[in-house]
């Protein structure tokens, strides 16, 4: 274990890489879950939380998936006492991405309980038709029943996540969910377009011609999120996220509202975490480490008291500052300069001056005496302006 006199890192991603049915459109890392695996991984996680708490103090907790609300009570109270035991609990934020089929008022009760705050529930979408098109294992009922078992058990704190240009979804389909999610009163909303993954059964769909990708209905679909998500008070802080505004505690800075993710505001800032879990990434200190993408060889590695790391990497200080740069114009607010040359000692005036004029000319980027940011029809495209700033 090597000790540090840097400040701890103040954000942990926990992967927990199981779900019930892998869904058509998923790229992430998952396996069918299995009960013995499952405990089995539960250990091997005790054991990497161990081997990096003496370097973490969370500010932001986030466990992704997979399907981490798919944990036993057991599982879970393993995981919790684990982390109360290594004075890792304690977040300003902690999320736990839930499927609404796995919430049960014992599973919600017990999470709040150990200071989890915030839940992140993957509705997709509240049409049946779509969901079993998707082939999630939840109803639309489930949808609401769930909501309102974790209001029961004390959140505060729910962000409910959607998409939109599904194969088969119809525009009037599309707002009739988006009507029906905000009227969930939830304090934040995610919203993505479907993408089409390799090795994923949409995307065999696709090539095998069984439906077409209409571009102009996704931009449509994606203007009456814009508009329907406004309407109801979300301010959009990110390309696919909205979030509510109270006065905060704790400011997140200009543009951004209180009830933002906070931890996934760290990754666009360029702030450093450790991912833990199978598959999961850290950068820490300019160093980026990849975990092994399989449980198995996982669970066995941290049973020999090491690490599970597949890859390391360290970028060069211009490459790295260009990915920061491209990470955090996803956010609505962008670059302010003054903020970047503190995240990465570089100025994107003088390095990326080109850049941002091409942007600008082309009616994607907003140059400011004191920032940068992408306009509303660049964020549409930002994946393609962002690659202008890699080195």
């Amino acid at each position: 274990m090597l000790e540090t006199s840097e400040p701890r890192v103040t954000s942990l991603y926990v992967h927990v890489p199981f779900c019930a049915h892998k869904c058509a459109y998923c790229a992430f890392y998952s396996e069918p879950s299995g009960g013995e695996l499952i405990n089995r991984y539960v250990t091997a996680l005790d054991h990497e939380l161990e081997l990096v708490a003496h370097d973490l103090q969370p500010a932001t907790i986030f466990f992704g998936g997979g399907t981490p609300s798919l944990l036993n009570l057991e599982q879970w109270k393993k995981i919790l006492r684990s982390m109360e035991r290594l004075k890792l609990l304690g977040a300003y934020e902690f999320t736990v991405e839930c499927n609404p089929a796995t919430i049960s008022k014992e599973k919600a009760g017990l999470l709040r309980e150990f200071g989890v705050n915030r839940v992140s529930m993957g509705v997709q979408s509240l049409d049946e038709a779509l969901l079993d098109r998707l082939g999630r294992v939840h109803t639309r009922d489930m949808v609401f029943r769930s909501f309102e078992t974790l209001r029961g058990a004390g959140f505060e704190n729910i962000n409910l996540d959607l998409m939109f240009a599904i194969p088969g979804q119809t525009r009037d389909v599309w707002r009739a969910t988006l009507r029906e999610a905000i009227a969930l009163h939830s304090e934040h909303l995610s919203s993505y377009e479907v993408i089409y993954e390799d090795d994923t059964p949409l995307f065999a769909q696709m090539k095998a011609g069984e439906f077409d990708v209409d571009e102009e209905l996704a931009c449509t679909m994606y203007d009456d999120l814009l508009d329907h998500a406004s309407n109801a008070g979300f301010e959009q802080y990110e390309i696919a996220n909205f979030a509510r505004h109270q006065t905060p505690d704790r400011p997140l800075g200009a543009g951004i509202p209180s009830r933002a993710c906070r931890h996934n505001v760290n990754y666009w800032r360029g702030g450093d975490f450790y991912g833990l879990g199978p598959s999961a990434t850290s950068f820490v200190r300019g160093v980026r480490t990849k975990n092994w993408s399989n449980t198995q060889l996982y669970c066995e590695r941290l049973e020999q008291g090491q690490r599970a790391i597949e890859s390391r990497e360290t970028l060069p200080p211009l490459a790295q500052a260009g990915e920061t740069a491209a990470f955090g114009l996803r956010m609505v607010a962008g670059w302010p300069f003054d903020t970047f040359v503190q995240v990465t000692g570089e100025d994107l005036r003088d390095k990326w001056s080109n850049e941002m004029s091409a942007l600008v000319q082309r009616g994607w980027g907003d140059l400011a005496p004191d920032s940068f940011r992408l306009t509303r029809q660049g964020l549409r495209f930002a994946d393609a302006a962002a690659e202008m700033f890699l080195r």
